[in-house]
């Protein structure tokens, strides 16, 4: 019991160190934590975000969150591939926010103005035992992205575990 507390406490203290690093290096990127996003979720009256997943398809593939849709990190001109008016507001996650950040700030600077990353990204939101997705039905599982990233996963969420 005892070592399973002590691993969730470093399993937090390493993801939030992480979000801390992302924040510096992504000044202009404003950020929501999982919960507040799970707040605004719940508010049906507020207008609901368009949610961007900037990972891998096979990431995508095995889980995501609901109504998100996929986005090519890649691809040079995001702001193409965004049918929505400017002042729509846009939520981006990835794993942990490294490589969501990186898109929301391209699509910042592309002129999109309610652009946010998901703190902590897809883990986190795992991590706080929310629901994921695959297709339409509800998963438990969610892609680590490599070996070293899942140790920042429940173990009971990492697939292939």
């Amino acid at each position: 019991m005892v070592r399973l507390i002590g691993l969730a406490l470093i399993r937090s203290v390493a993801l939030s160190f992480v979000t801390l690093v992302i924040k510096v290096k992504f000044p202009r990127v404003r950020q929501i934590t999982t919960k507040e996003f799970a707040q605004w979720l719940e508010q049906k009256t507020k207008p609901q975000p368009l949610l961007l997943d900037a990972r891998t398809q096979v990431e995508y593939n095995v889980s995501h969150l609901k109504a998100a849709q996929r986005i090519d990190p890649t691809e040079p001109n995001l702001s193409q591939c965004l049918t929505v008016a400017k002042e729509t507001p846009i939520v981006v996650y990835c794993s942990v926010g490294y490589r969501s950040a990186r898109v929301a700030e391209q699509i910042q600077i592309q002129g999109f103005s309610r652009v946010f990353n998901l703190s902590g990204g897809i883990f986190q939101w795992a991590n706080e035992k929310r629901p994921v997705f695959k297709d339409d039905h509800s998963a438990k599982l969610i892609h680590p992205y490599n070996a070293t990233w899942a140790k920042l996963l429940r173990s009971d969420a990492v697939m292939g575990q």
